[in-house]
C-alpha cells in the first residue's frame, strides 16, 4: 500500500461535501429498512443510485488532477494510486482514470450528464469508448453530435443497450461513413480476437477436467448455437412434462460432451488422429458384456460399458491383440501405416518414444523404423511413434539416432 499524504487542516469545499455524506451515513447506520413501504423503499433505491453515480462523477473529476498524487507517493498513475489503496483490482483504477480524463478533456458533456444524475457510471463508460472508437479524421461537429445521441439514449437503455447503439451510431448521425466505419472495426475486433483467443484444459483427478478459455464473439455465438440445440431440444408437450429438469449450465456441458461425440473424425488432422475413437484393449467377449477398461487414442481410461455406448457413434475400435479383427501388419503393399496400425501404435507407444519426451501418442506421427526407401516394411513391429519435432530430428543429417532395447531412441548431435 502507498502511504497516505499528509492534509492541511483547513479542509477544501469536495472534503466538506464528503464529511457531511460520511456524517448522514453515520446517522442511519443502525436504521432498519424493514418498516418503510413500498412507495419508501422505491425513492431510497433510486435516489441512492442516483447519487451514488453522481457522487462517481466528483471522484472522477478529482482523479482526473492527481496525477500529484501519483508522483508524490511514487505510483505509476493515478489509477494505479487508488486501485492500490482503495482495494480495487489495477484494471478497475485504470478504466476509472480513462473516463476521468475524457470527462475532463473531450467528453464535458458526458460530465455535465453524469453530474446532473441523467447517465449512470456504467452507462458513461460504455459511452465514452463508443466515442473513442469513431474514427479519428471523424468531423469533430459529427464526433459531438454522436455523443449528444448517446447520451440521451441513456434514459431509455441499458448499457448492454447503449454497447449496441454505440456501434451503429455512425449510421444515425453520419450514415455516408458508417458503412467504412463499420468495416475497419469488425478487422481490428477480428484481429484482437485472434491475438487474444486462449484454451487450457485441465485434468483435475476425479474423472473431470476444467477448460476455460477466451474465444471470438463469433466463435462463442456458434458454439452457443450448436449447444443451445442440443441443450434444449424442441419437445412435444408430453415430453416436456418430462424434461430434465437439471440446471442450463449443466445442460451444455453435457451438450458439448454430445457434440465432441458426434464430431467426424475423418475431418480432424491426420496427424491428430480420431480423437474420439476408442481403442479397446481388452478381449471382445468381455467388451460385449461391460467388464474391463477401454482406451482412448488420447490415453485416457473409461469403462467398457461407456466403450460400448460410444461405439455407436465415435468410431469405437474393438482391437482385440493377437486377434484377426483387423489386419495389422501389410508388410510392404502399402507404403503409408494403415489407420489400424495407427491405433495399435497408439495403444502400444501411448507417447513419442524418443528418450524423455511426452508429447502424447495422438499428437505423433507413425515412422518407419527402418527406412520404406531401404527396404523396409509397413509392419506395425516396424513403425514407431515420433511427434513432429523428433520426426524431423530422425531426417536431419546434423543428429544421428539410436534404438534402445526398450523401443526408445536416443538422439546426438552429430560433430
Amino acid at each position: 500500500m502507498f502511504e497516505s499524504l499528509p492534509t492541511s487542516t483547513a479542509q477544501h469545499p469536495i472534503q466538506q461535501c464528503a464529511g457531511v455524506i460520511g456524517r448522514a451515513l453515520d446517522e442511519v447506520t443502525e436504521v432498519d429498512p424493514l418498516y418503510m413501504s413500498p412507495a419508501e423503499k422505491q425513492s431510497a433505491l433510486l435516489t441512492v443510485q442516483r447519487d451514488l453515480d453522481r457522487l462517481a462523477e466528483l471522484q472522477l473529476r478529482v482523479l482526473a488532477t492527481a496525477d500529484d498524487v501519483a508522483k508524490a507517493t511514487g505510483a505509476r498513475d493515478a489509477g494505479s494510486w487508488l486501485a492500490t489503496t482503495a482495494g480495487l483490482d489495477r484494471p478497475e483504477g485504470q478504466r476509472r482514470r480513462r473516463l476521468a480524463l475524457a470527462l475532463r478533456d473531450t467528453q464535458p458533456l458526458l460530465a455535465d450528464a453524469l453530474r446532473g444524475g441523467t447517465v449512470t457510471v456504467d452507462q458513461a463508460h460504455v459511452i465514452r469508448r463508443a466515442v473513442e472508437q469513431l474514427p479519428d479524421d471523424l468531423d469533430p461537429a459529427v464526433r459531438e453530435q454522436a455523443l449528444k445521441q448517446l447520451v440521451a439514449d441513456a434514459a431509455d437503455h441499458s448499457p448492454r443497450q447503449l454497447r449496441r447503439l454505440g456501434r451503429k451510431i455512425l449510421e444515425v448521425v453520419a450514415p455516408e461513413v458508417a458503412e467504412e466505419h463499420e468495416r475497419k472495426l469488425v478487422e481490428r475486433e477480428e484481429a484482437l480476437a485472434r491475438r487474444l483467443s486462449w484454451l487450457t484444459i485441465r485434468d483435475l483427478g476425479d474423472g473431470t477436467s476444467s477448460i476455460r478459455g477466451r474465444l471470438s464473439s463469433a466463435a462463442a455465438g456458434r458454439l452457443r448455437t450448436y449447444l443451445d440445440a442440443i441443450a434444449s431440444p424442441r419437445r412435444d408437450q408430453d415430453d416436456a412434462r418430462d424434461a430434465d429438469r437439471a440446471p442450463y449450465d449443466v445442460r451444455l456441458g453435457r451438450a458439448f460432451t454430445h457434440l465432441l461425440e458426434q464430431w467426424d473424425p475423418a475431418r480432424l488432422p491426420v496427424h491428430g488422429g480420431a480423437a474420439t475413437t476408442v481403442v479397446v484393449t481388452i478381449d471382445l467377449e468381455s467388451l460385449h458384456q461391460g467388464l474391463g477398461v477401454a482406451t482412448t487414442s488420447s490415453g485416457e481410461v473409461i469403462s467398457a460399458g461407456e466403450a460400448r455406448r460410444l461405439a455407436c457413434s465415435a468410431g469405437l475400435l474393438p482391437l482385440v491383440l493377437g486377434g484377426n479383427s483387423e489386419v495389422l501388419d501389410l508388410g510392404r503393399t502399402r507404403r503409408l501405416f494403415s489407420p489400424a496400425q495407427r491405433k495399435a501404435m497408439v495403444v502400444r507407444d501411448q507417447h513419442c518414444r524418443a528418450d524423455g519426451c511426452d508429447v502424447p501418442a495422438a499428437w505423433c506421427e507413425a515412422h518407419h523404423r527402418h527406412p520404406w526407401s531401404a527396404g523396409g516394411r509397413t509392419d506395425l513391429a516396424d513403425g514407431v511413434l515420433l511427434c513432429s519435432w523428433h520426426h524431423h530430428r530422425v531426417h536431419d543429417p546434423a543428429y544421428r539416432h539410436r534404438l534402445r532395447p526398450d523401443g526408445s531412441l536416443t538422439f546426438h548431435r552429430r560433430t
